[in-house]
């Protein structure tokens, strides 16, 4: 149904494998990363990528499929390996059902990702045990509710889903909550990491730096949106001035990815502090 240019790539970063998949559809592309160490994999990348990322997944031996979160680029491939591997499937306990189901999302999201078949996955506690290392599981919502990030103990190493992507966010999902995105941020910095596996940017070496950079460029923007909330203009109005360019995602999506979406969730906060 859809023409996509598609390919990966693996990486080796310390003892991570990580897949990096590449999909295009009448110009629009993304990547998206699955990673491997320990026996465990992160994340099983998106199903428009399934044969690319079956090379790597029947090269290697998962022992356990850990998720961030169940979007479809990131579970897109779980029922595959769950038939093929007789891997166990841990995720956020609030999507074992969703998980449970055949994903539902729009046209546009299923050109770039294809499906996401339904699988039987198993709730994440607080923590997860590998081979050799134990990780934490810190729950990070904002992206979506379900969010959560791993912190491998012995090696210091941060796997972050989709909470980073990149220092200055322009746009957002319409279920994302930068309110939150941003307290999750803040709550890595508890953690003892410098390196970080991002399911869409890769590896980043200072990860913590490029994270405490988005801290302090989010906290501008709310700032920024409060001085111009506190002199009455308007969400369109203030999304205008922070953000004078339309992005193309927010036209394709019909508006589901939209910069306006940030700067709502940042006066829902201002209005809910006023009443306190």
């Amino acid at each position: 149904m859809f023409k996509r240019e598609k390919s990966i790539e693996i990486q080796q970063n310390q003892d991570v494998q990580c897949a990096h998949g590449k999909v295009a559809v009448q110009g629009i592309g993304m990547s998206v990363y699955s990673f491997f160490v320990d026996g465990l994999l992160i994340d099983a990348g998106s199903y428009s990528l399934t044969q690319e990322f079956q090379s790597f997944f029947s090269e290697i031996p998962i022992e356990q499929l850990a998720l961030t979160h169940s979007h479809e680029d990131h579970a897109g491939n779980a029922a595959w390996i769950q038939q093929h591997k007789k891997a166990p499937i841990f995720v956020h306990r609030d999507s074992v059902q969703i998980c449970a189901e055949d994903g539902e999302y729009p046209l546009y999201r299923h050109a770039l990702w294809g499906e996401r078949p339904a699988f039987v996955a198993q709730p994440l506690g607080e923590s997860l045990q590998s081979r050799s290392a134990t990780w934490d599981v810190i729950e990070t919502p904002g992206h979506t509710t379900d969010h959560v990030s791993f912190y491998n103990r012995e090696t210091g190493a941060m796997f972050t889903g989709d909470l980073f992507i990149q220092t200055k966010t322009k746009v957002v999902l319409d279920e994302e909550n930068i309110v939150h995105t941003l307290a999750s941020l803040k709550k890595l910095l508890n953690y003892d990491f410098d390196a970080v596996y991002c399911c869409h940017a890769g590896y980043i070496a200072d990860g913590r730096s490029k994270i405490l950079d988005k801290i302090a460029y989010l906290e501008d923007m709310e700032d920024a949106v409060k001085q111009l909330f506190h002199q009455g203009y308007t969400v369109k109005e203030i999304t205008k001035t922070i953000f004078p360019r339309e992005y193309p995602i927010t036209k394709v999506s019909g508006e589901q990815w939209s910069s306006q979406h940030i700067i709502a969730a940042f006066i829902h906060q201002f209005k809910q502090e006023s009443f306190r």
